[in-house]
């Protein structure tokens, strides 16, 4: 998958491993992950973080969202319940970013 060899190479170009990965990283990675995932044309860059997802974005649909929280999951190593995956999660670029912080190790 391109998102996971992206996120790779953005990391091997980060802060090594055992510094914690600051939110303005994490930020970043998970907007390059949404940009791969939903084929969009645009930069990371392009994204504010307070960006609308859900409603906003024609291709944030289920399927994506399946994909983006599968690529979450693999990337950051961690495991989220069914009842945790709620709208709200999805409203934003800072609603994600806030998810995978509290879930990932």
């Amino acid at each position: 998958m391109h998102s996971i060899s992206k996120i790779a190479r953005i990391r091997a170009n980060s802060l090594t491993e055992t510094v914690k990965m600051t939110k303005a990283q994490l930020t970043l990675e998970i907007k390059q992950l949404l940009i791969e995932t939903l084929s969009l044309d645009i930069l990371p860059s392009d994204l504010a973080d307070d960006a609308l997802l859900l409603g906003d974005i024609p291709e944030f649909d289920s399927m994506a969202i399946v994909s983006i929280i599968t690529a979450l999951e693999e990337n950051y190593q961690f495991t989220s319940a069914d009842d945790e995956l709620t709208a709200e999660v999805f409203e934003s670029i800072d609603t994600v970013v806030n998810f995978v912080e509290q879930h990932k190790p």
